[in-house]
This record gives C-alpha cells, structure tokens and sequence, in this order.
C-alpha cells in the first residue's frame, strides 16, 4: 500500500488510475445525466402539456435546494465514496425500473414527477460528495489539473449526452433512452468501487456529534476561513449574474434578433468551445500562479463580455462573444472550485462543496423569473447590462479582498 500511494505521487493526474478511474465514473454518470433529463423532458411533453411538462421538470430543484447541506453531513460523516456509489446505484435501479415500466405500460405524468423527486433527493446527495472525492485521490499539487479534466469530462457529457439521448428515443423510444441512462449509471459503479481513499488526519476528523451538530460546525468553519468565506460569496455573486443571461435571456435575445433555436445552439456551441478551452489549459498545465488574482481579473473581463452580448447585432459576433463568455467564465469558474479543492480542510470538503452548490445550482435558478419579468419590464440590453454587473461585482470582490486575490494553487 506504501509503494502504491509514494507511485501515485509521482504522477501527474492525467497519469494517475485513481484519477483516471474517477474521471471515467464521472463521465459515465453525466453522460447518464444528459441522456436522463432528454429522456424525461421529451417523454413529459409528450404525456401532458408544456406547463405540465415544465412542471416536472423543476419537481428535483426543491429538495435539491432544501436537502444540500444534509447531503454535504452526510458526504463527510459517511465518506464520498460510499455516498457516490448509493447515488449513482439508486439512479440506476429507479432508471431502468421507469424504462421497464414504459416498456410495459404507459405511465402517466404522476410516475415521471415520482422519479425527479427521487433524482433532486439523491442530486443533494451526489453533488457535495462529487465534489469532496478529488482531494481524497490526487494529490493537492494536481487539484487544479484535476479540475480541468473534470471540466473536460463536463463538456463531453453535455455535447455528446444531448444526441445519444435523441438517437435512444428516435430508435427504441423514451424506454430505450431510459435504459441507455441507467446503463450509464451502472457502468460508474465498479469505477467507483476501485477508487481508495486518502485517509483523513486522526484530528481533522469531526463526526463524533450529531448531523445538526456537524452542520453547524461546517458553516462555522467556513465563515471563519480567510479564503473560502469570501469564495463563497463570489460564487453566489458570480453565479447569481450569470445564470439568467445565459438561461432565460438568451432565448429572448435570439428571438428578437431573428436567430431561431439555431442561433441559440451555435451561441451555446461557441461558449462550450471556450469553457472546453478553459478546461484543456488548467489540465495541461496543472497549475496557474496568481489563481485568485487571475480568477477575478478574468471573471471581470467575462461580464464585460456578458453585457456585450445583449447590443450584439450578427450572430457570428455573438458566436465570438459567447466564445469569450466560456473561455474567461470557464477560467475563472475551474479556479474558483481549485481553489476551494485545495483550502478546505478534507474532514469539511463535502459541506463547504454543499454550501457551493447551493448557492450555484439552489440559489442562482431563482434569477430565471426575475430575468423574465425584468425583460419584459425593461428589456434585454439593461437586464444584461446589470446581470453583467453583478458578474463583475464578484470579479472586483475577489481583488478587493487580501487573501483571496493572493489566493495561490500548491506546487
């Protein structure tokens, strides 16, 4: 076991089959994500109307938001691996069971919304352990390599997720699709099984109490650390201005300018370009000096180039621009979580990961109805205008704040 971790030392992340096998797992579940949220949505639309099918659609985000911090305990008080592989086998069993039934019969919209309930629960689960695994496998010298490969392994899922998904349905209807996504989940699984575990310092460890017990000590934890409490506010900020541009604004944008769905694709496929970049840098090169400054140098640039967007008139432009977005976003975005990887202490890795994403995927949706209905009020060009301003905000937060502009990645 000595020679095997003092091996793994000294290998770079990309080389390492402990990283390797974890980023094969985290490919295999989101690719299983992107192929199960087409399945769902087109099977809800066509089983009801598109209010009903919207509604569906957002039945996971409640207890998502309301069971994240319990889910970030729960990562540290049993440990990520043991927490990823439950959620990834109940994703499984309650996937290929729904494609069993549609197979069967034809189960109404009450048996779809049963099974996003079961997703949103088990997303509060996964997300905070996802994100507490890479410290407990690589080295704190190759988190931020780390961070690029599973930004890479992010876009791969989405690009190639989206088209599996359709090719299922098309071929074998939304039963197949079903069962490629519960496929996928299963393959995750002996992945996972193989991965060992760093272990935690005898004195880092805080699970003697209980889980309320525990919470609090994470969020006092993470008030009082110089780094990761500003962090936590840049994300929420950062996220909370970026989210409804990107989200609701860019369909409004495409409609008025005359670009169609198409346009929306191709500004989508230009900002996955630039995140991909983003991705394919940090992992190539492993480390960036001056993280923090860098982090908010470019998230500012990357809202300038938000607020841009909104008085593009052509669509190669906005192409461009969007491209800009991804790459400066993306950047920005890898820093900020190599950054938290490598400053928390690991026995607190899945609650702080918790409070992340929460602010991120809990917090930031609720901009989509203000966006909405601040457009219609105002219009896009000032909607995006602050949106950008608030991006910025958290840009200039990073900078105005000593220790997290001074912020650096391990050697």
């Amino acid at each position: 076991m000595t020679a095997t971790v003092l091996g793994a030392k000294e290998r770079p992340a990309h080389r390492d089959p402990q990283v390797l096998r974890w980023l094969g797992a985290y490919t295999a579940s989101t690719l299983g994500d992107s192929v199960y949220y087409l399945a769902l949505s087109w099977t809800a639309v066509s089983s009801g109307s598109p209010a009903q099918a919207g509604l569906v659609m957002a039945v996971s985000a409640v207890p998502r938001a309301l069971l994240m911090l319990g889910g970030g305990v729960i990562a540290d008080r049993l440990g990520p691996r043991r927490v990823v592989i439950a959620s990834d086998t109940a994703r499984c069993l309650v996937v290929l069971g729904l494609a069993a039934t549609l197979f069967l019969a034809s189960p109404g919209l009450g048996a779809l919304a049963a099974v996003a309930l079961v997703f949103g629960v088990v997303d509060a689960l996964f997300l905070p352990a996802v994100g507490a695994l890479p410290p407990r496998i690589a080295e704190r010298d190759q988190l931020a390599r780390v961070q690029g490969m599973r930004g890479l392994s992010h876009r791969l899922g989405s690009v190639l997720g989206g088209p599996l998904g359709g090719l299922a349905v098309a071929l074998g209807g939304p039963a197949t699709a079903f069962g490629v996504a519960g496929t996928l989940f299963a393959l995750s699984i002996p992945l996972l099984s193989a991965l060992r575990l760093r272990p935690l310092p005898a004195t880092d460890d805080t699970r003697d109490g209980t889980a309320l017990r525990d919470l609090a000590d994470g969020l006092r934890y993470l008030r009082g650390h110089r780094v990761l409490g500003p962090l936590i506010i840049v994300v929420l900020l950062s996220d909370l201005g970026f989210a409804g541009p990107f989200n609701v604004g860019l369909a409004v944008l495409a409609d008025q300018r005359g670009w169609g769905a198409s346009g929306i694709g191709w500004i989508l496929a230009g900002f996955g370009t630039g995140a991909g970049a983003a991705s394919l840098l940090l992992t190539v090169r492993g480390r960036v000096p001056r993280a923090g400054a860098v982090s908010g140098w470019t998230m500012t640039l990357g809202a300038t180039a938000i607020g841009v967007l909104a008085y593009t008139t052509h669509l190669p432009v906005a192409v461009a621009v969007g491209l800009a977005v991804g790459l400066l976003a993306g950047l920005s975005g890898a820093l900020c979580n190599a950054l938290l990887q490598t400053e928390c202490d690991p026995a607190y890795l899945g609650r702080v990961t918790a409070v992340a994403s929460l602010c991120s995927l809990g917090l930031a949706p609720l901009s989509f109805p203000l966006t909405g209905a601040a457009i219609e009020l105002w219009g896009i060009g000032p909607v995006y205008v602050v949106s950008a301003a608030v991006c910025a905000l958290a840009g200039l937060f990073t900078l105005a704040v000593p220790a997290l502009r001074r912020a650096e990645l391990p050697r």
